[in-house]
């Protein structure tokens, strides 16, 4: 009886094991989807690194609505800073503009005149504010001359930024059927997509080369045409600004999107004691289901926030003139010194979740071209010179993720010699040289008469 149970126990473990080998991305699943959002797609990336913290479908192509408005951002401050668009420069506004400006509340949008001119400014304030379309189509005109013009520019420069898995079809975000018969690229249906890594590189690239974006995207209430008939209340639709009805603790951009092919959208960015985070949730959807109330794309946001500030912080893994245990020097060649210490020249530091900081290894890399045959560094060599660099692993092997490919890069830095190490005169060298033959003669003659006995 009791080897009967013993082997029903043993059938029992053996299934088990079946299962958890055949299913191994139901594990992998339930391990990444830790935090439950509800959302088709969502990313949660350490900005200056780049690193990884959380993602759900990160690669899946999904509608990205007004969060297209982060590429016009990047072009249009890219123009500015080229000098190829002014500031105070003036847009006067055509039908297409006056047609679409003019479709509010429905689209959200600041009205503009048929015969009114506009100077870029405040179209960009409106565009980052209050996500207004009017104002998003004449800025992509007057950078490209026609928004058919600009998307072909959004789509080379989405290359350019190495992001993949996108496709532009109209400025804005808007589906096409919403452009009053002016649209120009794809099918009267179509929308702008991307993945959720795609959109947070696209974030983290604009706040990294224009973080100027932060100080318009962050404004919480802003009045349009001020002081004339055409005024009108811009309320940022970013509502987890600090100000606003569902405000978090440094919370500074980026921008919302709601189309009924994207859903409810938000890539999300904020700032705490030096550490910044970005989000991207792609079609939140409350615990039914329901992707009807904005406020599900905040509460999920919030979720992947309340997770990376409570959760990680900002660690120094190994000082500045730090020196791997066992490869504290190198053999130097032809120096005054045969041998020179190494170190690193900046302090690595990197997001680890909290009490985890023992589970990083440093990983030395030294250049190949530095070294001759026998490894050994060929004097002279100065003080600070790179001789390679040192970078962090995990002690289990996992590979860290991070939003690009090359991204353990960002937790990298130079191995430098810590000294100088003069080339030995012509005397010297050439004594070494006598002295090396000798030996080596005399280790011959040696090894030869213990062989005779």
């Amino acid at each position: 009886m009791k080897i009967k149970q013993y082997r029903k126990y043993v059938a029992s473990f053996l299934v088990l094991i079946m299962v958890l080998g055949i299913f191994p991305s139901l594990n992998r699943a339930h391990a990444e989807d830790i935090l439950n959002i509800n959302a088709d797609g969502a990313i949660l990336i350490e900005a200056e690194t780049g690193r990884v913290l959380y993602s759900k479908n990160p690669d899946q192509v999904l509608g990205i609505a007004s969060m297209t408005k982060m590429m016009t951002e990047y072009l249009l401050l890219e123009a500015v800073k080229e000098g190829r668009v002014k500031w105070d420069q003036e847009y006067a506004v055509d039908e297409y503009v006056y047609k679409v400006s003019q479709d509010y509340p429905r689209l959200s949008n600041v009205p503009l005149r048929r015969d009114g001119k506009y100077s870029i400014r405040e179209l960009y304030q409106a565009m980052t504010i209050y996500s207004a379309n009017g104002a998003t189509i004449a800025i992509a005109e007057t950078i490209a001359g026609s928004e058919a013009n600009f998307v072909k520019m959004m789509n080379k420069k989405a290359e350019e930024l190495g992001l993949q898995d996108y496709k532009f079809v109209n400025s804005t975000g808007l589906n096409n059927s919403d452009l009053k018969g002016f649209h120009h690229t794809g099918n009267l249906e179509d929308e702008n997509v991307m993945s959720p890594r795609a959109t947070a590189k696209l974030a983290s690239r604009l706040i990294s080369d224009f973080p100027e974006i932060l100080e318009t995207a962050s404004t919480p209430k802003m009045v349009f045409r001020e002081g004339t008939d055409d005024r009108i209340e811009m309320e940022n639709w970013n509502w987890m600004l600090p100000s606003l009805v569902f405000g978090y603790e440094g919370v500074d951009g980026l921008k919302t999107g709601t189309t009924d092919f994207a859903g409810l959208c938000f890539t999300g960015t904020a700032e705490r004691n030096g550490t910044r985070y970005i989000t991207v949730i792609m079609n939140a959807k409350d615990e039914k289901g329901n992707n009807t109330n904005k406020k599900v794309r905040f509460d999920e946001t919030r979720k992947m926030f309340d997770y990376a500030f409570g959760n990680f912080s900002k660690e120094e893994l190994f000082p500045e003139n730090y020196q791997v245990k066992g490869k504290k020097t190198l053999p130097v060649t032809k120096g005054k010194e045969d041998k020179v210490k190494i170190q690193t020249k900046e302090p690595i530091t990197m997001v680890v979740k909290n009490g985890e900081k023992e589970n990083y290894k440093p990983e030395l890399v030294l250049d190949k071209k530095k070294l001759n045959d026998e490894g050994e560094l060929t004097a002279p060599i100065k003080k600070g010179e790179k001789i390679g660099t040192l970078t962090i692993k995990a002690k289990d092997g996992q590979a860290l993720s991070f939003l690009n490919e090359d991204g353990q890069k960002n937790i990298q830095v130079d191995v430098v010699a810590a000294d100088d190490v003069e080339k030995a005169n012509w005397f010297v060298l050439m004594m070494r040289g006598i002295g090396s033959f000798f030996g080596n003669v005399w280790g011959s003659i040696s090894s030869t008469v213990k062989g005779w006995f």
